[in-house]
């Protein structure tokens, strides 16, 4: 009996071990399932700010700025040529040599004034002999009329035959014409002889003298040195300017405009638009327009170079941008607008006038828009880019 007393105990810790060793076995994985989810949860989450820092290290820094509002009239500066107001060339009538000249290069000639003689001895003879034939034929006039009168008194006894007065009649009507044509023969060849004086045909400057006393000169324009002389009319100025065709429908008659020279700095003449073409010129694309400037003074002188200052009303205010803001693709101008989310996009423009350091834009945005100030070549619609001159709320800082 005492074998089987002491054999008794030592079954007892055997059987209270086994749900001790099971207890560690359902706990030890749960520990290692939750200690492994814990490390992949922080794991994934220092990888998104690695992804985030990696991104942001990425991103482009730009700086932003605002368009400014341009004016809303156009101050529009083009290059202007200045002619006289009426410029002729003399030319001789009748043929002979120069007898004398009376003007020279940068005189002022009234109208009518003599400038040249000229010799024309055929002329002269001519004269002569056509107003030896007026008084001839004014004799015979004379005879025609008195025998005429006589066989009109002698008919009415029978003492001519009708045949002899009709002939008498005729004989007078055919004098009357010879007196007719010698009149008109000596008018025609007084008028030539008057063209032995080259006259001012207004008053104005000669611009040019090209004869000399003996030179030989021939009726009409044509020929090498067939030009005597050259007068301007300056006391008003033909200013003409080739306008644009964006702008030539803001263009009025009697519009009011300054002309400024490069021989005179600092000193600008007022003007007025008179007329244009009324046509785009197919080449150029310019209306060519008319401005006459008053020049009592003679201060203009033609073929000068200025310039005509237009103020032009623009049917919409535009917006100033730096030169730099704008992006010139294939698909043409564009600039890069910054969202609220930082991202660009791009937007088409139209661009106005070029002022050197600013562009003008006319349509694609607006003056709240956020423009990348210098937009590097490779941004691209959507890129997420940095703000370097934002503030703390958000805000672009004005430029």
């Amino acid at each position: 009996m005492h074998n089987d007393s002491t054999s008794q105990p030592s079954t007892s810790p055997q059987g209270s071990d086994s749900p001790r060793r099971l207890l560690w076995f359902l706990v030890i994985p749960a520990l290692l399932g939750c200690f492994g989810l814990v490390t992949l949860f922080s794991r994934q989450s220092q990888q998104r700010v690695l992804a985030q820092d990696t991104q942001t290290t990425a991103r482009v820094s730009v700086e932003l700025l605002h368009a400014k509002p341009g004016e809303a009239v156009d101050a529009l500066v083009l290059p202007a040529t200045v002619q006289a107001l009426d410029e002729a060339p003399l030319y001789a009538r009748v043929n002979g040599y120069i007898h004398a000249w009376y003007t020279d290069i940068g005189k002022h000639v009234r109208q009518g004034e003599v400038m040249a003689t000229i010799d024309s001895p055929e002329v002269d003879h001519q004269l002569l002999r056509a107003r030896a034939v007026l008084t001839q034929s004014k004799s015979n006039l004379t005879l025609a009329t008195t025998t005429a009168a006589r066989y009109q008194e002698l008919i009415k006894d029978n003492s001519v035959a009708q045949q002899e007065v009709d002939q008498n009649n005729q004989n007078f009507a055919a004098q009357q014409a010879n007196v007719q044509a010698a009149t008109a023969d000596v008018l025609q060849l007084e008028q030539q002889q008057r063209y032995e004086k080259i006259t001012a045909p207004f008053d104005g400057v000669v611009t040019q003298r090209k004869v000399n006393i003996g030179d030989l000169v021939n009726a009409g324009n044509s020929g090498t040195g067939a030009e005597l002389f050259r007068v301007a009319r300056i006391t008003t100025m033909r200013v003409f300017v080739s306008v644009p065709e964006s702008y030539s429908q803001q263009i009025s008659q009697g519009e009011a405009v300054e002309l400024t020279l490069t021989s005179l700095p600092g000193k600008s003449m007022q003007g007025h638009v008179v007329r244009t073409d009324h046509a785009i010129d197919p080449a150029t694309r310019t209306l060519l327009v008319e401005v006459d400037v008053p020049n009592a003074s003679g201060v203009l002188m033609p073929g000068a170079y200025g310039q005509v200052h237009f103020k032009l009303s623009s049917p919409s205010q535009p917006i100033l941008v730096p030169s730099g803001t704008i992006l010139f693709q294939a698909s043409g101008p564009q600039v890069a607008v910054v969202d609220n989310t930082s991202h660009v996009h791009l937007r088409k423009v139209t661009i106005g006038r070029d002022m050197g350091s600013a562009v003008e834009i006319l349509s694609g945005i607006g003056p709240r828009d956020s423009l990348i100030a210098n937009p590097p070549d490779f941004i691209v619609e959507g890129m997420a880019v940095s703000v370097s001159n934002a503030n703390q709320n958000g805000q672009v800082a004005q430029r």
